[in-house]
């Protein structure tokens, strides 16, 4: 078999074998095929596509690539939840607790946020000593006795991505379907849970742009899950505007406890019911509608907000933190955003919103820079509302006063204000079975 073949074959709209998906990510695993052969095969795959057959191989031979989790030992069903990436969405933090406090096992491991987007094990981290980081056996034993952990990624989950997306991102094929399913499956498979939801953003703020994008990457990811075996449900999420008025990491921990309190933003709260409800249903609880009913309980009787606090204690955390958020630590500085004009805010550029919070510390860059977790926004002023000259947009928060000028123009530039009273788009756009 020979690169050149493969390469060849799909740039001319061939369907690729099976045996030759494998042939290829075998060789970006062990490096036997170069870097200019792979980019040329992603080109082709960009302008030629896949099939849903070549797909779920593709996504099957990232998943083989690497180590995979074994499960087996952990009692019950264990059910994940996997966004897409966006801003503001803290809905682990949030969802985990809810459906641990009904007996089903939440065993998640989770990455760290690039760029605009945050990432859960960051948030986690802004808790003062949080153990991000657990041993195969710790981490089993405290699925199997209390029914949450949330990690880092500490294993090599399909090695073949991590190689196959640097590339992507060099030479512009980052944005091709297949190549998108098989690289989130490929890694959310390595896992060994049993029921999966996943969140896919659409919008300003996240990678597809549009629901209909959105709508066909889920049905995609949901069919590849089910050829694994796995129970699979994908809601396709607005990310037009950042999800809650926190971005960054400590005060976006600080509004999931809020959300548990039954005290948090209406849009947060709403998102995450709708998939904690999805979750426990397919975990056998009951209808979507009868276990959203059961999450709302789950918040109203303090049993989530519980099973959070009794998460952080086990993973070394200050759950003192989440008992009384005050107790965070403050940025030193802040600087409220002032609106010049009058009118509707029309709309919002999210992903400049991520990127101003990136600018006053609360991201990365690249993955070695370090974190303020006390940096971010508070928004006071959403998509829809009215505002009046003088009227505070949002509340900067830096340890470093000098990011607040560039953050503030970046936020004012992607905060479009007009008289023209934008249509109210729903928070869920669809549910994908």
């Amino acid at each position: 078999m020979r690169m050149y073949d493969i390469i060849k074959k799909k740039r001319d709209g061939g369907e690729l074998t099976t045996d030759e998906i494998n042939y290829f990510i075998g060789g970006v695993t062990d490096g036997s095929i170069p870097d200019y052969q792979i980019s040329a095969l992603c080109m082709a795959i960009y302008f030629r596509g896949m099939t849903p057959r070549e797909t779920c191989d593709l996504t099957f031979a990232v998943r083989d690539s690497g180590e995979r989790v074994d499960f087996s030992s952990i009692n019950g069903i264990r059910v994940d939840k996997h966004s897409t990436g966006g801003v503001g969405d803290k809905t682990s933090l949030v969802v985990a607790p809810i459906v641990a406090s009904f007996g089903i096992k939440v065993a998640k491991m989770s990455g760290r946020g690039l760029g605009h987007t945050g990432g859960t094990v960051d948030k986690l981290e802004a808790i003062e000593g949080f153990r991000t980081t657990l041993s195969d056996a710790e981490f089993i034993a405290q699925v199997n006795k209390i029914g949450l952990a949330i990690v880092g990624q500490s294993k090599q989950f399909a090695p073949a991505d991590k190689k196959l997306y640097a590339l992507r991102d060099v030479t512009a094929t980052v944005d091709s379907m297949p190549l998108i399913a098989a690289s989130i499956m490929g890694k959310k498979l390595a896992a060994d849970d049993d029921c999966i939801v996943l969140d896919v953003k659409t919008g300003s703020g996240s990678f597809m742009k549009t629901v209909e994008e959105s709508r066909e990457l889920a049905r995609l990811m949901v069919d590849i899950g089910k050829n694994a075996g796995k129970k699979m449900v994908a809601l396709i999420t607005n990310m037009d505007r950042p999800l809650g008025n926190a971005i960054g990491n400590s005060l976006e921990v600080i509004e999931a406890v809020e959300t548990l309190h039954g005290c948090g933003p209406a849009d947060l709260t709403e998102v995450c019911i709708t998939l904690a409800g999805y979750m426990l249903s397919l975990s056998g609880k009951g209808t979507p509608e009868e276990c959203e009913t059961l999450a709302k309980q789950a918040i109203s009787d303090g049993s989530a907000l519980n099973k959070l606090i009794e998460t952080v204690k086990a993973q070394g955390g200050g759950s003192k933190l989440i008992q009384n958020t005050d107790n965070f630590a403050k940025a030193e500085y802040s600087r409220p955003v002032i609106s010049a004009v009058e009118g509707y805010i029309e709309r919002v550029d999210t992903e400049a919103y991520g990127l101003a919070s990136l600018a006053l510390g609360a991201g990365r860059n690249k993955v070695e820079d370090k974190i303020d977790y006390s940096a971010g926004i508070i928004l006071n002023k959403k998509t829809g509302d009215y505002v009046h000259k003088g009227d505070k947009l949002a509340v900067l928060y830096s340890n470093n006063p000098s990011t607040f000028a560039a953050a503030e123009e970046k936020l004012l530039a992607a905060t479009k204000i007009s008289g023209t009273e934008p249509k109210n788009e729903p928070l869920i756009y669809d549910v994908i079975k």
